[in-house]
């Protein structure tokens, strides 16, 4: 058992591993930057250490940093939670060369999925479809524009790196493929550090599904489930759930893409947890995304719906433990909602609204769960994601779950700040959402139709 583990980042996702450490009877250790000196994890670790200033450059993505601090604290492994570090390869090799255990997959396992091109190339081996697109990374115009041609538009312009929805441009014609690419090169290199991208058939009125697998280090791999993540603003997730409604009309699905997931898996000898995404259109067809390679923020709507607590199965197979769990012991009760509650202005193009939080209530009663770091008097710094929350409910079916998610909105208090619970209190009220009737392109058209206004002036 480790003794001690520090925990290489902040906010909800830092409370929720400390939170699983304390319960495993594990010490933490929480770092912090000096605007977060006042945060929830740093309370509520049993050691903290500041690495830095605010900007994330100068304190959460500084692996000397990161490693001194664990040196000092002397712990036994570091959970890096998700975003920063937690699927940068160099950092997990680090770790191990300083005899510090890494809560994730291996670096080896991240190198086989660097990048999201790597990545296809490695599903098409394992069997699994991938859109058309190109074989590699985009050098050019002439080049994309003739890609383009020869697999038709739409098309999906995509960074390589990262994700969160940065890097992503639609082209539906030349013009729009020219404009698209260069875009799609200065966010990537702004937001990652590599302007690579390559680019695939655009999948419309598709439907984001992913799926959560667990792997330990003597080569079982189960999943558990799929998770419906199709309610997105910007290419970012906002509304998460599971099972999801589309499986009402393709029950197959689900044994057949979770398959498909744990062959990749099985390709890029996989540990930990992981997150296999895909696109489904509406015939059921199915093509394969992307690996993420690390706990997801929607994890809790698995965790609801299956009973295991993910991030303590992390750091139990990081330990070196089998997993206890086959995939026939995997079962689904109910249904679980997730809302993402950001600090952002919905009717302003989700403009951050970072500042401090005046009032501050959550939800409570029966099948409603809140994980945030949140309360009132704290100030939300603008350096960070504006994610200070989520609310998540479990209800015996998705009209149930649905009826929760709406009353636990409507509860949730928040001034000082804009945040999203209105605007996503109107899309549980949505008659097309409600009958499960959404894909990815669902919000842009809430509010491009004449329910905006009155949408707005209910929040």
């Amino acid at each position: 058992m480790f003794e001690k583990i520090l925990v290489a980042n902040r906010g909800e996702i830092a409370v929720r591993i400390i939170r699983a450490c304390r319960e495993l009877n594990i010490r933490t250790v929480a770092v912090y930057s000096e605007v977060d000196a006042n945060s929830m994890h740093v309370h509520l670790a049993d050691e903290a250490i500041c690495i830095g200033k605010g900007p994330s450059s100068e304190s959460y993505l500084r692996i000397d940093r990161l490693i001194s601090a664990a040196e000092v604290a002397d712990v036994d492994a570091i959970h890096p939670g998700y975003g920063f570090l937690s699927e940068n390869a160099h950092f997990a090799d680090v770790c191990e060369s300083c005899n510090i255990r890494f809560i994730g997959p291996s670096s080896r396992a991240m190198n086989a999925l660097e990048d999201k091109q790597v990545s296809r190339a490695l599903a098409k081996k394992a069997g699994v479809p991938i859109p058309p697109g190109s074989e590699g990374l985009v050098q050019n115009e002439q080049e994309a524009l003739a890609i383009a041609k020869k697999i038709g538009y739409p098309v999906m312009i995509k960074a390589v790196a990262g994700g969160g929805g940065r890097g992503m441009r639609v082209a539906h014609n030349d013009i729009s493929m020219i404009k698209g690419l260069h875009m799609a090169r200065i966010e990537a290199e702004k937001a990652f550090g590599n302007g690579g991208v390559y680019i695939e058939k655009f999948i419309e009125n598709p439907h984001h599904i992913e799926f959560q697998i667990l792997a330990d280090n003597r080569g079982n791999i189960i999943h558990l489930g799929e998770r419906d993540c199709s309610i997105q603003r910007r290419n970012q997730k906002l509304i998460e759930e599971t099972p999801s409604p589309l499986f009402e009309k393709h029950k197959s699905l689900r044994k057949e893409m979770g398959k498909a997931a744990i062959r990749i898996a099985e390709a890029a000898h996989y540990t930990n947890a992981g997150t296999v995404e895909f696109v489904v259109n509406d015939a059921g067809h199915y093509y394969f995304l992307e690996v993420n390679k690390r706990i997801q923020v929607e994890h809790p709507i698995t965790e609801e719906v299956t009973g295991v607590d993910l991030v303590k199965q992390q750091i139990l197979i990081a330990m070196g433990e089998q997993l206890r769990i086959s995939q026939s012991d995997v079962h689904f009760t109910g249904h679980a909602i997730e809302c993402r509650i950001n600090a952002e202005d919905p009717f302003n193009d989700f403009r951050p609204s970072p500042g401090r939080i005046e009032m501050y209530y959550a939800p409570g009663g029966r099948g409603v769960r809140i994980d945030s770091h949140a309360y009132a008097g704290y100030t939300i710094p603008p350096h960070y994601d504006s994610m200070i929350g989520k609310l998540i409910v479990h209800g015996k079916d998705r009209r149930d779950a649905m009826d929760l998610m709406a009353r636990a909105l409507s509860e949730y208090m928040i001034t000082g700040i804009k945040t999203t619970i209105a605007f996503e209190l109107a899309i549980l009220q949505d008659p097309n959402f409600r009958r499960g009737v959404y894909a990815t392109n669902f919000i842009e058209k809430l509010l491009s139709s004449g329910r905006r206004e009155l949408i707005e002036e209910k929040a």
